[in-house]
C-alpha cells in the first residue's frame, strides 16, 4: 500500500509539473512561461554583451558567471521536460526538443572549445515559444500555413536547388578557362565560388574577370541572376495560393509536444498518441 501511495503521489507530482511547465492557459503555466522567456532573453543580451572587447575586459567574469547559471537553470528545466513527458526521447527529438538542447550544449562545449559559447545565440529561437504563450493564434496560424506551403514546395525547390548547383559547376568551369590564374581564377571551386557570388547577385568584388569575353559571359550571369532569385519565391507563393486555409489547434501532444494540429485531429500527426479534446480557446485561425 505504501508503494502504491508513493507511486500515486508521484504521478499526480508529474501531473502538475507538465501542466505548469507546457500548458498555457493556466496562471501557473503562463507564468512559468514568461519568466522563462525574460531569462532567456537575458541570457542572451549577456552574450551579445561580452562579444563587446569593452565590455568584456571590464565585466567578463561577470558575464561568465552570469552565463553559467543561466545554463544550468536551463539544464534544470529540460531535464524537467523531460521528467513530466511520457516518451522523453519523442520530445528529445522534437523541434522544441532539439532546440532546449542546443540551448545548453554550446556553454559545456566551451570548457573544451575556446569561443563555442557565441553560439549560445541558438537559444534565441527558444523565444518562439511568445507566440503560443501570449496567445498569438493568428501567427500560430500563419506559420502553420506556411510551414504546409514550404512541404509542398519541396521538391521543386529541390529540383531548382539542383539545377543551379550545376549551372554554376558549369559556369565556374568557363570562367576557369577564359580568365585563368592571371585574374585570380586559380582553380574551378574558386571560380565556381565566383558564379555563385555573382549568380546571386553578391557580388563581392573579391575576384572580377578582366577579358572581354569573361566580362560578356559575367554579364550573362548577372542578367540569369536576376531571373533565378524569382523562381523559389513564385514556387512557395503558387503553394500558398493553392493552399486552402486550415484552422490550427494550439493544445499539445501530452507525450512529444507536437502542436498545430487541424481543427478536427484527433490524434498526434507526429506520435499518434490521442489529443485531448478541442476547446474554445484551443482553436486559433
Amino acid at each position: 500500500m505504501q508503494r502504491y501511495d508513493e507511486s500515486a503521489a508521484g504521478r499526480r507530482w508529474q501531473q502538475r509539473l507538465y501542466v505548469i511547465i507546457f500548458e498555457h492557459d493556466t496562471p501557473a503555466g503562463k507564468a512559468f512561461d514568461v519568466v522563462l522567456l525574460a531569462v532567456i532573453a537575458l541570457s542572451v543580451l549577456v552574450v551579445l554583451l561580452d562579444s563587446v572587447p569593452s565590455i568584456h575586459e571590464r565585466h567578463g567574469a561577470g558575464l561568465l558567471a552570469a552565463e553559467w547559471v543561466f545554463t544550468v537553470l536551463f539544464t534544470v528545466e529540460y531535464a524537467m521536460r523531460l521528467a513530466v513527458v511520457r516518451s522523453p526521447l519523442r520530445y528529445a527529438r522534437s523541434f522544441y526538443g532539439l532546440v532546449d538542447l542546443l540551448a545548453i550544449l554550446p556553454t559545456y562545449v566551451s570548457v573544451f572549445l575556446t569561443g563555442a559559447q557565441e553560439l549560445i545565440v541558438i537559444r534565441s529561437l527558444r523565444i518562439l515559444r511568445v507566440f503560443r504563450v501570449l496567445k498569438l493564434p493568428e501567427y500560430l496560424a500563419e506559420a502553420g500555413y506556411l510551414s504546409r506551403a514550404m512541404r509542398a514546395s519541396r521538391r521543386k525547390i529541390t529540383v531548382f536547388v539542383t539545377t543551379v548547383l550545376m549551372l554554376v559547376l558549369i559556369i565556374g568551369s568557363l570562367m576557369h578557362l577564359i580568365e585563368g590564374p592571371k585574374s585570380g581564377f586559380t582553380s574551378i571551386p574558386i571560380s565556381i565560388y565566383w558564379a555563385i557570388v555573382t549568380l546571386t547577385t553578391v557580388g563581392y568584388g573579391d575576384i572580377a574577370p578582366q577579358t572581354p569575353l569573361g566580362r560578356m559571359l559575367a554579364s550573362g550571369v548577372m542578367i540569369i541572376g536576376y531571373a533565378i532569385i524569382a523562381v523559389p519565391t513564385g514556387i512557395v507563393t503558387a503553394e500558398l495560393v493553392n493552399l486552402r486555409r486550415e484552422y490550427i489547434r494550439t493544445v499539445h501532444c501530452p507525450v512529444c509536444g507536437t502542436e498545430g494540429h487541424d481543427d478536427d485531429a484527433r490524434f498526434c500527426r507526429v506520435c499518434g498518441t490521442e489529443l485531448p479534446a478541442a476547446t474554445a480557446t484551443d482553436i486559433a485561425g
